[in-house]
């Protein structure tokens, strides 16, 4: 492990313009649940796809009421010593974007910069009209669903959700051309906490890779990735072990 981590440092130091991507394993020591895990929340409740939360009154309550289950852990979750390594992999300027899978706002929340951060699946952070695509603070829209059992509707009659991305919901073209420049720019990528397996998000660090440049994964588990040709280097381990250190040693 001891030499492993110091090859990521070295990869880290060599670099000027990183691409680091993140998934859910960054952020269980932040107290967020993880989803797609044997214990995940998905194990106990059905995610509610796009199309009937358009169609059906029900499906919108049941999509608010899943929501508000794991409100307090958003909420309350503070950004970790991952968050705060890249922050200050940035602030050294060899951070040209994080590309998260993760919903929990802990990177803007530990100070990424948002011209450095790609949220591919959206924000928990904020709620979102499907509609005219107002954008608002959750609190209030939260209070009124727990106080009254009902979905809160837009200004404008458009229904409002956290501005998460669903399933069967398009992931924002912006927010794709950006993480596709990342990839095309990046001269290291770095995956975080992730399994590589959900798609289209997981095509961004190959994307890099098969440019030529060196591509490390770090994480707890079997990875989609982890017998793809273009990995320089896979490190299995706890993330907020491995890469804040490696941080520490790079910057030195």
């Amino acid at each position: 492990m001891a030499d492993s981590g110091s090859e990521l440092a070295e990869y880290l130091r060599a670099s000027q313009e990183a691409l680091i991507f993140t998934g859910a394993g960054i952020s269980t020591g932040s107290g967020i649940p993880d989803f797609r895990g044997p214990q995940g929340v998905w194990t106990r409740r059905k995610p509610v796809c796009i199309q009937d939360f358009m169609t059906s009154e029900a499906a919108r309550i049941e999509h608010w009421e899943y929501k508000l289950e794991g409100r307090d852990a958003f909420r309350n979750a503070q950004p970790n010593a991952v968050h705060l390594a890249l922050v200050r992999f940035e602030q050294a300027g060899k951070l040209l974007m994080v590309v998260t899978q993760n919903i929990d706002g802990l990177h803007g929340l530990a100070g990424t910069s948002p011209d450095r951060l790609v949220e591919l699946h959206g924000t928990n952070s904020m709620v979102e009209c499907v509609s005219c695509h107002w954008r608002d603070d959750p609190e209030a829209h939260f209070e009124y669903f727990r106080a009254h059992r009902k979905p809160p509707v837009c200004t404008c009659g458009g229904f409002l959700k956290p501005a998460t991305i669903s399933f069967g919901q398009g992931l924002d073209p912006g927010e794709l051309e950006r993480a596709h420049d990342a990839a095309m720019r990046a001269d290291l990528v770095v995956a975080l906490g992730s399994t590589l397996s959900v798609y289209p998000a997981a095509s961004f660090p190959l994307l890099a890779a098969r440019r030529g440049v060196p591509y490390v994964i770090v994480n707890r588990g079997e990875t989609e990735h982890d017998h793809d040709p273009s990995v320089s280097l896979r490190i299995e381990g706890e993330v907020s072990e491995v890469f804040p250190r490696a941080i520490e040693a790079a910057l030195k």
